[in-house]
């Protein structure tokens, strides 16, 4: 190569369509948004040719998705959003928008105080994580962490989950700290008591729960939305660290697994489990067979497809795959679009050039149908 070698690792080692097995495939079409990609989201068919695209006005806070009637719900990272915490601003959000595939806003909502997740529910009310200072008794009493950066007069950030309709009224508000016992669920000592319990992935069930994913205590609870109290914990015994608990047909819950410092092994690899939530035993499992060729240090989604397939997110690296049953890969490509942050507060956090996404979705041609 002329000029010597290009000198972003991730990119030098193959970017686009690394391999498409369309016999095996569900196919289809996949949306994403790259994090540093200054608003750009992008549709692939399956051969990695983009098939359309948006420009929204502010980079992806955390992801994108296409709704029902076609149109886009986009999670942007607001500006304004006050840098709560270092680094708030690397997952900071609150700017959700509906756009058509023409570009038109034909709904917005702001919160400043949102973070990660967000869904846009099929009645058309949006379900999306906040924070708040907990009150000083109760956060005196959050178990574990570490000492480094402790806030002004040891102020901890506790979870708040809102679901707002059309208008941005709430319907419904859950506080973390008003059903859940600090002592239950301690931080771990990689992580600093900013935040507690982290939730970064959220989802409505068909019987009336929201799926709560707990990044620093590692492990995804199921909540009663009527009382508020939490009806199943699958705990840190089963999972590490993990992202986005979704509901399958059959009740399981799939969860993308990533697998820092789990308990019992020396080495950090990231897997996707199938867990029946009635007794915590994992139905399914995908990890690669070489175990640390598959790893997501953060972020990370799973999908599973109409045919039985599993679409997968290895957000770190930008790297889109799907799986069979068995396990054999039967699409992948990765994000060959790489880009520092926008944000100084996050360079000064995650610098370099990055092709990193939040989640990404496939979709079939019925669900596209302005395509």
């Amino acid at each position: 190569m002329q000029g010597g070698l290009d000198q972003v690792t991730l990119r030098r080692r193959g970017c686009g369509l690394i391999g498409y097995d369309d016999a095996g495939s569900a196919g289809g079409y996949t949306l994403f948004a790259p994090n540093s990609a200054k608003g750009q989201v992008f549709l692939i068919d399956m051969e990695g040719t983009p098939v359309h695209s948006w420009k929204m006005p502010f980079p992806p806070g955390r992801h994108a998705v296409i709704l029902p009637n076609g149109n886009l719900g986009y999670n942007g990272n607001h500006p304004d959003s006050p840098n709560i915490y270092i680094p708030w601003a690397l997952w900071r959000g609150g700017a959700f928008s509906e756009v058509t595939p023409d570009g038109k806003v034909v709904w917005e909502h702001t919160d400043l105080t949102h973070h990660h997740d967000a869904q846009w529910l099929e009645n058309g009310h949006l379900l999306y994580g906040t924070v708040s200072p907990m009150p000083k008794e109760i956060a005196q009493r959050v178990v574990g962490g570490s000492s480094l950066n402790v806030l002004e007069d040891g102020r901890i950030y506790g979870d708040v989950i809102k679901e707002v309709n059309r208008s941005g009224e709430i319907e419904w508000l859950w506080r973390s700290w008003e059903h859940m016992n600090p002592e239950d669920f301690p931080i771990h000592p990689i992580f600093e008591r900013h935040h507690w319990p982290y939730i970064n992935g959220l989802w409505h069930t068909r019987a009336g729960l929201v799926l709560m994913s707990l990044r620093t205590t590692s492990g995804v609870i199921g909540v009663d939305k009527s009382s508020g109290k939490i009806v199943f914990h699958i705990g840190p015994e089963i999972v590490s660290q993990q992202h986005a608990p979704v509901e399958l047909e059959n009740g399981n819950i799939l969860i993308f697994d990533n697998g820092n410092l789990r308990v019992g092994n020396s080495t950090n690899a990231s897997r996707v489990v199938e867990v029946n939530p009635n007794n915590n035993h994992i139905e399914w499992e995908y990890s690669d067979e070489m175990r640390i060729a598959f790893f997501s240090a953060y972020m990370g989604s799973a999908q599973r497809l109409k045919n039985g397939n599993t679409h997968i997110t290895e957000s770190a690296t930008g790297r889109l795959f799907e799986v069979t049953r068995e396990g054999k890969v039967v699409w992948e490509y990765v994000i060959p679009y790489f880009a520092e942050y926008v944000d100084e507060d996050v360079r000064k956090y995650v610098p370099g050039h990055h092709n990193s996404v939040f989640r990404s979705y496939r979709y079939s041609k019925d669900q596209i149908p302005w395509l």
